[in-house]
This record gives structure tokens, sequence and C-alpha cells, in this order.
């Protein structure tokens, strides 16, 4: 028993998914929730207001760069509205046309698919990963 207080002595316990935390740790959810309800705040944010990626972030208080990288993962999208101006520095990989959510705009993407082509970014020759060059065959 003695040892079971020290135990809930040393810990608490996240709110969210009851990750352990130490007792001196400042807030109710661990790490990785507290990403997850910023990013879902954001989110709503996003959808709810028109606003630009600069806003966002004073508004949050978080950095530019996290933002973006939600755009790039394609986590996020901004309002279809006046993108152009809405988002400062994120353009299409392949033509360099202004994009709202991803890495390719949606002409590149739809180009992409309908050509057979993958649009994931090619792999360099000094990559360690190898392929078959030849197909696999079915019928065995």
């Amino acid at each position: 028993m003695l040892t079971e207080k020290n135990t809930s002595d040393k810990y608490k316990y996240c709110e969210f998914c009851g990750r352990t935390l130490p007792k001196h740790y400042e807030g109710t959810l661990c790490p990785t929730c507290q990403e997850a309800q910023l990013f879902r705040n954001v989110r709503d944010y996003i959808r709810a207001n028109t606003v630009n990626e600069y806003e966002v972030a004073e508004h949050f208080h978080i950095p530019l760069r996290q933002i973006k990288e939600w755009i790039r993962e394609g986590r996020i999208e901004y309002h279809e509205v006046n993108t152009a101006s809405t988002i400062s520095g994120m353009h299409c990989q392949r033509c360099g046309a202004p994009v709202s959510f991803g890495t390719l705009c949606p002409n590149c993407l739809k180009l992409m698919n309908t050509q057979g082509r993958s649009v994931a970014p090619a792999i360099s020759p000094d990559s360690r990963m190898h392929y078959l060059d030849t197909p696999s065959d079915k019928t065995k």
C-alpha cells in the first residue's frame, strides 16, 4: 500500500489519453494531446473565419512555420476565396502556382493522376531503397 501511495504522488495522468505525466508537469494534457487539440482549434478557426496564416499564428501564438507545415502535409486548407493572396510563400512544387493545400496545385495534381504518375517526389539515385524493374507475376 505504501508503494501505491508513493507512485500516485509522483505522477498524474493526461485527461484525454491517460498517459502518465510527472506530478510537476504543467497542464492536464500530454504534449501529443496538446498538439492534437491545438490542431483541431486551428482547423476550426480557419473554417469559421476568412484569415491568412499570419493572423492564425498571431491568434494562437504559434510559429508560422507550424501552420505552413500543416498546409504542406495536407492537414488544413484555406477557403477557396482569394487563395492566391491568402497564403504567402506556398507554391506548387511542379509549376509554382499558389496552393492552399498540400504541395501541388489542383491542376498539377489532376495532371499527374491522369498521366498515371505518382505524386510522390522522384527517388534520387543515391536512395538506399531499390525497386525491381520487372512487374511481379501474379499468376504463380
